[in-house]
């Protein structure tokens, strides 16, 4: 099959059909990477105890925190050669794409090194209980090791996703999550390494699906060939990626830092509390990873007709990706819900933590289609090559206010319900102001009103 057979117009024909055909992929690799990730969490748990469950728990806040920036780079990446695509600027996107791995790389091996030594003072200062602390320094140490192949899959997806490619992840990620599994049972079960055999297994699995990616760009004889002779920084190009992929990720880091102090709300009620969160949230991350495909698809449908100048279609595809997203997000929440104990006992068998795991459940999942269509709504946005508006109105209502919640209604009510309501309050709120920001873009258009072709240089 040829690398153009791949790639996707999304600038023509009907939307539908190519929207559920570049998103049903990504959804399958998102749930997929969830059951590896879910299996780790389950041998973990089943076979290391639930102080090993709690510790890989404990660090996933903090590790989203110190990756948000430089994933958000990811994103810049997508845009840009979104935009290139459409407007069919093939120099400029072969630019681009040795541009974006070669950041991938210098951005991972930075990571590497203060992941690493900022792994036990970071923690300890998250309040980690004292019994799991140790076990999550070995975890997230281990992990940032393989911070440079992370990274380098992130972009590899992100350059073929922009051209409508979303097969060929998914069949990288089904080799790397299979031998992710089989190395769990090896240095878990048989070798019985613990926390330290969940985080080798995880990144030895994923430079696997780095090896993978990164060839499938070497051998592409279509427009994102990639030449190791040619790697380098094209400053245009670097400047393109960080103007959309600053903001995501300083918004993204600035989300985990609202994370990390619900996560240390969460440390306050002891390792039983945090085991069944860290179980609950291994949950909510199937119907996260469906629904932001649909953040995805609206990420570079947009990108591409923004580069083909198309302001009527930006406007179809984010109705038919809301529509699309909160049909997903209430199916697999309420659906989660109604077998959430069943759910939950797979990853530890104590009562207690199922009960803690169910309390997370009833009010996050009930509520997670409004996270879907506040995503959504900023996928659109920066598909446009508006980064730092979603930045802005993310901050202050998703983080500013979850914040201003945890020292304030928490603070008076501390309880686990209080203070997972959180989430659906801001959620809500954000959502309310992006779908307000994108009716100003779209009119600031010339034409935009009324749903012409755009004209000019546009953003």
């Amino acid at each position: 099959m040829s690398a153009h057979s791949y790639e996707m117009d999304m600038c023509n024909g009907p939307l539908l059909k190519k929207i559920l055909l570049f998103s049903i992929p990504l959804m399958l690799s998102g749930i997929l990477q969830l059951l590896f990730n879910a299996a780790d969490m389950i041998v973990a748990g089943r076979f290391a105890g639930s102080v090993a469950l709690a510790a890989v728990g404990a660090t996933a806040s903090l590790i989203n925190l110190l990756i948000n920036v430089f994933v958000g780079l990811s994103v810049g990446a997508n845009v840009a050669i979104a935009h290139f695509y459409g407007a069919k600027q093939d120099e400029d996107l072969q630019q681009t794409v040795h541009t974006a791995i070669a950041l991938s790389l210098l951005c991972g091996i930075f990571l590497s090194v203060i992941g690493y030594l900022s792994a036990s003072p970071l923690l300890s200062l998250m309040g980690t209980p004292d019994d799991i602390l140790p076990h999550s320094v070995i975890y997230m140490k281990i992990y940032f090791i393989g911070m440079p192949v992370t990274l380098l899959y992130n972009f590899g997806s992100a350059i073929l996703r922009a051209v409508g490619d979303t097969k060929r992840p998914l069949y990288y990620l089904l080799a790397a999550g299979v031998i992710n599994l089989i190395l769990n049972l090896i240095f878990v079960i048989a070798l019985r390494m613990g926390v330290a055999g969940v985080a080798l297994a995880t990144i030895l699995s994923q430079t696997i699906s780095a090896v993978l990616i990164l060839y499938c760009l070497m051998k592409d004889k279509g427009t994102c060939h990639l030449e190791l002779r040619q790697l380098r920084l094209y400053p245009d190009k670097v400047m393109k990626i960080l103007k959309v992929g600053l903001p995501a990720g300083f918004q993204g880091a600035i989300f985990a830092i609202s994370n990390v102090l619900i996560q240390s709300s969460v440390n306050s009620f002891g390792s039983v509390a945090v085991a069944g969160n860290t179980a609950a949230l291994s949950l909510e991350g199937f119907v996260y990873n469906s629904m932001n495909a649909f953040h995805q698809t609206a990420l570079s449908f947009t990108g591409q007709n923004m580069g083909a100048r198309q302001i009527n279609r930006v406007k179809r595809i984010l109705m038919i990706c809301l529509i699309c997203v909160t049909v997903t997000g209430m199916v697999m929440g309420l659906g989660g819900l109604f077998i959430g104990k069943e759910l939950l006992s797979l990853y530890a068998t104590e009562t207690e933590v199922i009960a803690f795991g169910l309390r997370r459940m009833k009010i996050i999942f009930s509520t997670y289609f409004l996270c879907g269509v506040m995503d959504v709504m900023v996928g659109s946005i920066r598909g446009m090559g508006y980064s730092v508006m979603p930045m802005i109105v993310s901050l202050l209502g998703a983080c500013g206010l979850r914040i201003l919640w945890i020292f304030t209604i928490f603070s008076g009510h501390r309880t686990p319900e209080m203070l997972y309501l959180s989430y659906p309050v801001t959620w809500m709120i954000t959502f309310l102001a992006h779908v307000l920001c994108f009716t100003i873009i779209v009119k600031c258009f010339p034409g935009g009103a009324s749903g012409s072709k755009i004209s000019g240089t546009g953003p």
